[in-house]
């Protein structure tokens, strides 16, 4: 099972170029397992962002989309999926390719096979496989996969604007309703990881090892690449300090600091920002991933903050923040010299209630101050 959990890692984070070839022959699979004819056409697209504007394209959802009108960059997305479906003869939108037939490809093969494999084992031996070959997967896969829903629909159908909710209601609504018909390839790893011995899963299995997203339809199926670019922290979260942390060949992407999701934008004066940008900035959570990415140290020392309390343990230090918790710092000297003789100084981010530096270190160890009597420094 471990060497499985392993192998479906890769497959779930694998980035470059799909096996188009091995992807379609899954394909045809999965829908012969389903008792589905093959497809006629299959449409390939660079990216979610795109796949999702051609099924909305082939659904007619896309006029909900339209009527709000859409931003240069949803434009030039609609227009790619445009291209592609023309390039494959694909009409939009269409009759018979309108038709999701994801129930029956993807959804009814893994209840069976999922339910075959509960009664083979019982149900606390299922339990047991699932933990041991999905269960540290899934939750990376699933915020993964949430993180790309979320995306896409911000780009088709615009962000969230609390001043006109209701005219983003319908393009929102069918911009996730075209979501739902996906199947998600590499990103399904998790629950194949744990299934995918059951043969009737073996065409979903052949293309989540060759392609990323894909959108069943009655008569057309819509296969998008992976990722050219994926960075993650050692959480599992997506994380980058210098571009973005997921990309795709045809420019859509995901920025995120921490796993927290990052305008773009930002990255591109993160290198330049300044105290005062920082402190003036009113989202809290932005905030904090510039105070990250200049570093609170730096931040301290330049912004003017000023030692709270000195003792034996380090110094503390204290800066408000409007709309946001204190930055408390303890500064402290590594005890062990340098290769040069010279002590290191260090920067330990403490609760904001801490009132003096021993508190703030012994908190470091999971500790009350007064428990926190080293004997001696390394």
């Amino acid at each position: 099972m471990g060497v499985e959990r392993e192998d479906w890692t890769r497959i779930g984070l694998r980035v470059g170029p799909a096996d188009r070839a091995e992807a379609e022959a899954g394909v045809r699979a999965a829908y012969w397992q389903a008792g589905l004819p093959a497809p006629r056409a299959v449409v390939w697209c660079a990216s979610p962002l795109t796949a999702t504007a051609a099924a909305l394209l082939l659904t007619g959802g896309a006029a909900q989309v339209f009527a709000d009108g859409l931003g240069p960059e949803a434009e030039r997305v609609f227009e790619a999926a445009r291209s592609a479906l023309a390039a494959q003869g694909v009409r939009a939108p269409g009759a018979d390719e309108c038709v999701s037939v994801r129930e029956a490809v993807r959804t009814a093969p893994w209840e069976a096979a999922r339910g075959r494999r509960q009664v083979a084992l019982g149900q606390a031996a299922w339990s047991e496989q699932w933990t041991a070959t999905a269960g540290e997967l899934w939750p990376r896969l699933h915020g993964l996969a949430q993180r790309i829903r979320d995306a896409v629909v911000d780009a088709l159908a615009g962000p969230e604007d609390a001043a006109r909710p209701a005219a983003q209601a319908h393009g929102r609504a069918a911009a996730r309703l075209a979501l739902l018909d996906a199947v998600l390839g590499q990103h399904d790893a998790a629950w194949l990881a744990a299934l995918a011995e059951d043969p009737l899963l073996d065409g979903l299995a052949a293309v989540a090892r060759s392609a990323g997203w894909w959108w069943p339809y009655a008569d057309v199926v819509l296969l998008t690449e992976r990722p050219v670019l994926l960075r993650q922290d050692e959480a599992g979260r997506l994380h980058s300090g210098d571009g973005a942390a997921l990309a795709y060949g045809d420019g859509f992407a995901l920025h995120a600091w921490c796993g927290m999701p990052v305008p773009g934008s930002l990255f591109e004066r993160l290198g330049s920002v300044t105290p005062e940008e920082i402190r003036e900035q009113p989202n809290a959570e932005l905030r904090r991933v510039m105070l990250e990415h200049y570093g609170y140290d730096r931040y301290l020392a330049e912004s003017g903050a000023q030692p709270v309390h000195r003792d034996e343990s380090g110094v503390l230090w204290r800066i408000e923040l409007e709309r946001d918790e204190p930055v408390v710092m303890v500064e402290v000297v590594n005890a062990t010299p340098e290769p040069d003789g010279t002590h290191r100084v260090c920067w330990l981010r403490v609760p904001p209630t801490t009132g003096t530096a021993r508190e703030g270190v012994a908190w470091t160890f999971g500790l009350p101050a007064q428990a926190y009597q080293p004997l001696r420094q390394t």
